[in-house]
């Protein structure tokens, strides 16, 4: 990424909607629910709101991101499961086989995997990003 560009997309950036957010905020308080019941969920739909300028926004090209990567942890002896686990689990959420995949479709969002440091040599997955850092 070259600084011209990252320059660019800087000067996109608008401050947040302060009407849009107003409205959002209102919705949520109307919502058959307590009043920040869902925590984090209700502050993340309200900024969606002031970054789109719309009230219920809509995302168009959703993804979910998994990070993944073994540790240390596992020679510890206090992991519940192997450590060849991790890379099972990854070839699942790729297969779409994982309860994320559920949901992921659910939404009509893409699952990509990134692999941080999974003890393993991964096959190559167009939903597979390799940035290990271990």
């Amino acid at each position: 990424m070259t600084t011209s560009f990252l320059s660019q997309i800087l000067k996109e950036i608008k401050p947040l909607d302060e009407r849009a957010m107003a409205k959002a905020r209102a919705r949520q308080d109307m919502l058959t629910k307590p009043r920040g019941s869902l925590g984090r969920l209700e502050e993340l739909s309200i900024k969606m709101a002031g970054i789109t300028g719309k009230e219920i926004p809509r995302i168009e090209q959703k993804a979910i991101v998994t990070m993944a990567g073994d540790h240390g942890v596992i020679a510890e002896g206090v992991s519940a499961y192997p450590q060849e686990v991790t890379a099972q689990m990854v070839y699942n959420f790729l297969r779409g086989g994982a309860g994320i995949n559920v949901l992921a479709r659910h939404i009509g969002a893409r699952v990509v995997v990134i692999d941080m440091g999974v003890a393993a040599n991964l096959e190559s997955h167009p939903s597979l990003v390799s940035k290990k850092i271990a």
